[in-house]
């Protein structure tokens, strides 16, 4: 079944499902919003506001420094950080000295970080100073091919008190810092900063700066992958500000210019830097911004910047339910919240509307695909369950799940299969990779999501499952969300991961791994009875686990493949 640019029954979206849009490059398109408000504040960070001339500005001298360095068009420079103002403008001005950005998590190893950074030839990391990001980065600096480390000052991007009380109070959570004279292997941020226009002035050079075109590629985002190691999914100026302004289409409520998003979701990830980051500046909108999710922060971020849109994982959805101070914030500016990243549980998703009176809409996306392939509506018509309608300008076929070269029987569960501007041109240094990554159907090029998907007539999407987690019992295939889904509707428990371990007769059988939530006391033995007479014969789990807490990912999600590892 093919979902085209052609609109299925009903489009609910503001805009028609073949909408297109001009793909300008990201720094062109913040000097598109810069000329509009200079002075509209951007980003919101623990009591101090940057405009958007603020950022600009110190992205505009960041890719000044790094020519000056010698960085040409097409090196990598990558970003070591946590959400801090200095994020935003290391990345557009990388960018604007025609770098590529490689987004590194702060939460990585010295051998995780080590083994990206020299896989994708960074020769410029940027991080900030705290201790435990500065160790990891100045090891992989000592022990790689890294020519440079940036380092910015923590204290220097809070409010004057908050920086002052940091530097004089809490010393030890400043790291000590080695930095050298100019040119050296360690420089700071502020160093990174000089007035490089002026100084090229007086020298009477030319102003360095490369002609950065759409064509060009900007990022480099690594995925987790469900074996071996990661791969960087090469995205271009194109893809990533096509998927923002798709992104911004979907927003039929009021001047896009006043929206307020909450800043939980990491910048390093691609959901935030499209659905936070690019986003809001195209759109001209700002960000209230915390450094990590946390959530008696998050709350008082919300009621006191008046956010209107908070885009985020299921796990940030639940924590905000189980805290004391949901009860006492004021969500009332809060029009919409965005799920994504991971399946949102459907108990979570009704308990949250209930109690918060907040709309909350599940969509869907992926590194490769820049950030979003889909969404529910904001407003009017959206089901419960589903990952929405697509975002204009985008196209999807379902594919059959044993031979990917046909398409799967009409009416029947497939692959997805995404064609559109915001999919990624391949993976970095892996073009042995194309032949699995996509298909060709009909002259266009779709992208292999290992997603099973339906489809209904008008347009909306559900996941069924992963290709790769699906558990063969006994010839028959067993979605695992299937069996997590019915687990869930228990009122006890609070989280699900559902798994196949070997078995002798059947090949594999299902196992539930669930955490409770607080005050309940229901047995392992007990959900397994439950669960098991909900569920087909096939499905049926050989045991429940009750267990504290499940793995996560860095974003928060809940993470199979590393329960799996634990278990096999």
């Amino acid at each position: 079944m093919t979902v085209s640019s052609v609109a299925p029954v009903a489009y609910h979206h503001p805009v028609p499902l073949d909408t297109t849009f001009a793909p300008p490059s990201l720094p062109a398109l913040f000097e598109r919003t810069l000329r509009q408000n200079p002075n509209a504040p951007f980003l919101h960070f623990l009591g101090r506001t940057y405009s958007y001339k603020h950022i600009y500005e110190a992205a505009n001298a960041f890719a000044l420094g790094l020519v000056e360095m010698g960085i040409v068009k097409g090196d990598r420079v990558g970003l070591f950080l946590p959400n801090v103002p200095i994020y935003a403008a290391a990345y557009y001005g990388a960018m604007m000295a025609g770098a590529v950005v490689v987004n590194f998590s702060p939460l990585y190893s010295v051998e995780e970080l080590s083994w990206q950074v020299g896989d994708s030839g960074t020769r410029v990391l940027v991080t900030v100073d705290v201790p435990e990001l500065y160790k990891t980065a100045k090891k992989v600096l000592d022990g790689s091919a890294l020519e440079t480390l940036v380092v910015g000052s923590l204290a220097d991007q809070l409010p004057w008190y908050k920086g002052l009380a940091l530097k004089l109070l809490k010393r030890s959570q400043i790291a000590d810092v080695a930095y050298g004279p100019e040119g050296s292997a360690i420089r700071s941020w502020n160093d990174m900063q000089g007035d490089w226009a002026y100084t090229l002035w007086l020298e009477g050079r030319v102003y360095p700066l490369p002609n950065v075109t759409p064509d060009d590629l900007a990022l480099l985002q690594y995925t987790g992958g469900t074996t071996g190691r990661p791969k960087g999914a090469m995205l271009g100026h194109d893809q990533l500000s096509v998927n923002a302004q798709q992104v911004a289409a979907l927003n039929p409520i009021g001047n896009a210019s006043s929206e307020v998003f909450m800043g939980a979701l990491p910048f390093f990830h691609v959901f935030a830097n499209t659905a936070l980051l690019n986003h809001a500046m195209v759109t001209g909108g700002s960000i209230a911004m915390v450094p990590r999710f946390e959530t008696k922060q998050v709350l008082a971020t919300i009621q006191r910047y008046r956010c209107t849109g908070f885009p985020g994982v299921p796990t940030m959805f639940q924590a905000i339910l189980d805290h004391p101070d949901l009860a006492k914030t004021d969500l009332s500016t809060l029009k919409v919240c965005i799920s994504g990243g991971a399946p949102m549980p459907g108990p979570v998703h009704v308990r949250f509307e209930e109690t918060t009176g907040v709309r909350l809409v599940e969509g869907y996306g992926l590194t490769e695909s820049s950030g979003v392939v889909s969404a529910n509506p904001y407003d009017g018509t959206r089901k419960r369950g589903t990952i929405g309608q697509l975002v204009p300008g985008t196209e999807v076929v379902l594919l059959d799940k044993e031979d990917p070269a046909k398409l799967a029987p009409e009416g029947e569960p497939g692959e997805l299969a995404v064609h559109g501007p915001q999919v990624m041109r391949g993976y970095w240094n892996r073009p042995e990779t194309d032949a699995d990554s996509f298909v060709e159907r009909d002259g266009k090029r779709y992208l292999r999501t290992g997603d099973v998907a339906r489809i209904d007539a008008e347009g909306f999407l559900e996941i069924v499952d992963r290709i790769k987690d699906m558990i063969a019992v006994g010839g028959f295939k067993v979605f695992p969300s299937v069996v997590e889904d019915v687990i869930l509707e228990h009122p006890a428990v609070k989280e699900a991961l559902v798994i196949g371990v070997p078995e002798e007769y059947r090949g594999e059988v299902p196992r539930a791994y669930v955490t409770l939530n607080e005050g309940a006391t229901a047995t392992g033995e007990e959900l397994a009875t439950w669960l098991n007479a909900k569920i087909g014969k096939h499905e049926r789990v050989d045991m429940v686990v009750v267990r504290e807490s499940l793995p996560k990912t860095m974003i928060g999600k809940l993470d199979r493949k590393t329960l799996r590892a634990e278990v096999l």
